[in-house]
C-alpha cells in the first residue's frame, strides 16, 4: 500500500486513477511515498527517505525545490500540455480584450445603468470604445511548445499572420504546427514585425542574451517593436520588466499589456489588463492535469517508468524477468559498469537495460533474472554518485 499526500485539492477524476487497493490518497497521510501538489509552497518542507516522487498538477514547478529533490532521489513530475487549451483560449480572449476596448465599454455601461435613456446613450457613446480586428494582423509567438503551438494554429485559423520563434522546438511540436506559421530564428524578428507579441517560455536566467528570458521584454527590446504593439504574458511574471512596460504604456509605444500575473505594479497599471492567473483555471484543465499527474505517479511507483520529469530523464522499460532494478545516479563515467558488475557478482542476470541522462543526472533501469537481496541494494547505494535504488 502506497500513501499519497495531497497538498492542494486535486480533482477526483485524477485521484480515482490510483487504485484504492494499492493507494491511500489523503491530505493527512504521514510518511508519504508520493506527493500531489498544485500551488502549495514546498521549499521549506523536509522530505522523508521513503518519498519517491512529487507530481505537480500543472506545468510550472517554481513551488518545488527541484534540485534538492533529485539530490535526495525524488523524481519530480509536471503535466505539460494538460492545461494548454485553457491557456490558449485565454490568450485569444486577451488579444480581443486588448484590441477592442471591451472592458472599458462594459464599465461605462455599468456607470449609466440607472439612466432611463441608457439605450440612446449607448448609440451615442459607443464610438468611444471602437477598436481593431485581429484578422490580418501579425502575431509573434516566442516559445512554440504545448501552449505556443496551439495558439499559433488557432491564430492562423482566425486569419492572422503568425511568426514563431523557438530554437528548442521538438520534432513532435513541429509536426503539429500549421505550415502557415512562419518560423523565424531570433526574437528580434518577432519584436520588429509583430502587432501582437505573446510569450510562452520558461524563466531562464543566463548571461547569454539569446538564452536568457528574464525581463526579455524590456526598454531595449520594446524600442525594436512597432508603435502600438500589444504584449501578452501568460507564461511567467518576470519575463516582462514592469517598470519598462509602464513607461511604454504611458508613452503609447505599447498600446496594451495583458498579463495573467497581477502584482503590486501591474494590478493598477494604466493600460494594463491584469487577469487573476486564470490561464489554467477551468474544470477541464484541472481534470486533465490531475489525471496526467496520477498516471505519471502510478507508472513510476509500480513500474519504474519516468514520463515528464523535470529533474530526471524520461526512461521506460518493460519488465519481462523477475525484478526491475531502478537506479537514480549522477551522470558520470563508470557508474553504469559498477551497477552491472554488482548485479552480475550477486548472481543476477541482466536481461535488458535502459539508461538515460539529463544534464548532471541519470536514471538506469535493469530487467534482471534472479534474486536481488538487500545486501546487493545496500552495496549499490553505497557507491559514490548513486542516490536511490529500488527493486520492483
Amino acid at each position: 500500500m502506497y500513501n499519497i499526500l495531497t497538498l492542494n485539492k486535486i480533482a477526483k477524476v485524477g485521484t480515482d486513477k490510483l487504485d484504492k487497493a494499492n493507494y491511500t490518497v489523503s491530505d493527512s497521510v504521514e510518511n508519504p511515498d508520493a506527493i500531489m501538489v498544485r500551488s502549495a509552497a514546498m521549499h521549506d518542507m523536509t522530505f522523508g527517505s521513503n518519498l519517491l516522487a512529487i507530481a505537480r498538477a500543472g506545468a510550472g514547478v517554481n513551488n518545488i525545490p527541484v534540485d534538492r529533490c533529485v539530490e535526495e532521489g525524488i523524481c519530480v513530475f509536471n503535466t505539460p500540455g494538460a492545461n494548454s487549451n485553457a491557456v490558449k483560449e485565454l490568450v485569444i480572449c486577451g488579444m480581443l480584450l486588448a484590441s477592442r476596448d471591451i472592458k472599458g465599454g462594459i464599465d461605462w455601461v455599468k456607470s449609466v445603468k440607472d439612466d432611463p435613456t441608457v439605450a440612446k446613450l449607448v448609440e451615442k457613446e459607443k464610438s468611444k470604445f471602437a477598436g481593431h480586428e485581429i484578422k490580418g494582423k501579425t502575431l509573434g509567438i516566442i516559445g512554440l511548445g504545448a501552449i505556443g503551438g496551439q495558439l499559433a494554429n488557432a491564430a492562423v485559423s482566425l486569419g492572422m499572420n503568425v511568426l514563431g520563434c523557438d530554437p528548442y522546438i521538438s520534432i513532435d511540436a513541429a509536426w503539429k504546427m500549421s505550415s502557415a506559421v512562419k518560423k523565424v530564428n531570433t526574437r528580434e524578428e518577432i519584436f520588429e514585425n509583430s502587432d501582437f507579441i505573446s510569450v510562452h517560455t520558461p524563466l531562464i536566467e543566463n548571461s547569454d542574451p539569446s538564452v536568457n528570458t528574464k525581463y526579455m521584454i524590456n526598454k531595449d527590446t520594446i524600442a525594436m517593436m512597432k508603435d502600438g504593439v500589444i504584449i501578452l504574458n501568460f507564461a511567467r511574471d518576470t519575463l516582462v520588466n514592469d517598470d519598462d512596460i509602464a513607461e511604454a504604456l504611458k508613452s503609447g509605444k505599447v498600446a496594451k499589456y495583458v498579463t495573467d500575473f497581477p502584482n503590486a505594479k501591474t494590478a493598477g497599471m494604466e493600460g494594463a489588463i491584469a487577469i487573476p492567473h486564470l490561464g489554467a483555471s477551468t474544470e477541464e484543465s484541472e481534470d486533465n492535469c490531475a489525471v496526467m499527474a496520477a498516471l505519471e505517479l502510478a507508472d513510476y511507483i509500480e513500474n519504474g517508468n519516468i514520463t515528464n520529469s523535470v529533474n530526471l530523464p524520461n526512461c521506460s522499460l518493460n519488465k519481462t524477468a523477475d525484478h526491475m532494478v531502478c537506479v537514480i545516479h549522477k551522470n558520470v563515467p563508470s557508474i553504469l559498469s559498477q551497477i552491472t558488475t554488482v548485479l552480475s557478482e550477486s548472481g543476477a542476470n541482466i536481461e535488458n537495460l535502459a539508461s538515460k541522462s539529463k544534464k548532471d543526472w541519470a536514471y538506469t533501469m535493469l530487467d534482471v533474472t534472479g534474486n536481488v537481496q538487500t545486501d546487493v541494494v545496500k552495496k549499490l547505494e553505497s557507491a559514490e554518485g548513486i542516490v536511490k535504488v529500488r527493486v520492483l
